[in-house]
């Protein structure tokens, strides 16, 4: 720890088990936790500690990148990948630091338990920025739009950044409720006001806040139907 001096290891596990009894003593802050461990995956444990009042705060460990959005479901604070790149380290150790000044952990642990516990339909996310976690009802959510590695949730009045793949997040949300309107947009059904075509193959759809979304034609039969037009 001698890169981070203001931080303590109080232990090393190698097992899910062993790692229940060093947290059963209490004052564990932050948990690095691999999600491969010998007989016990690491995402039981997180889901174990997600039903306490204020869990530590988890940042996964591991080799496989498909493991992130499982991760992200427990509501882990990051997550690393092997071999661990030291200003990765870095910025996972800040964050939690940010999390702890901001004394986050009971809003961390609500937000695992929302994530751990939730209907099959999701009916609100947690948005983690620095230091901070904004609890967002999906019933507010105007439309969603793919940003690279994130979505940007637009709220009316705000956008937010989610780190999630659009994708990920649409089997989340209810087809009863949501459309897929584009590779890269989500709206929400009662939005949809109006369809323009704008060029040979190009539609746009007009949304309630004034917002237009391009329509990809593999979807745009979807949306004539959804808006009664031929």
């Amino acid at each position: 720890m001698e890169a981070h001096p203001d931080w303590q290891l109080v232990a090393e596990c190698e097992s899910a088990a062993q790692a229940r009894g060093v947290l059963a003593a209490g004052g564990i802050e932050v948990l690095f936790l691999d999600i491969q461990m010998p007989r016990e995956s690491g995402l039981l444990l997180a889901r174990e500690l997600a039903r306490m009042a204020e869990p530590p705060l988890v940042v996964f460990v591991t080799a496989h990148s498909e493991h992130a959005v499982a991760a992200f479901e427990v509501h882990a604070l990051d997550y690393l990948l092997k071999p661990l790149d030291d200003a990765r380290l870095a910025q996972a150790v800040e964050r939690a630091a940010a999390m702890l000044a901001a004394r986050q952990r009971a809003a961390y642990g609500a937000a695992m338990r929302g994530y751990t516990e939730s209907p099959p339909w999701v009916e609100q996310i947690s948005v983690r920025s620095v230091g901070r976690i904004d609890t967002v009802a999906v019933l507010d959510i105007a439309w969603i739009e793919a940003q690279g590695n994130y979505v940007a949730l637009h709220l009316g009045a705000r956008t937010l950044l989610h780190r999630v793949a659009l994708s990920r997040l649409e089997a989340l949300l209810d087809p009863q409720q949501f459309l897929r309107v584009h590779r890269s947009v989500i709206v929400r059904r009662r939005e949809a006001i109006g369809l323009s075509v704008v060029g040979d193959g190009t539609y746009l759809l007009r949304l309630r806040d004034g917002s237009e979304v391009a329509v990809s034609e593999r979807y745009v039969g979807a949306v004539r139907a959804l808006l009664g037009v031929s």
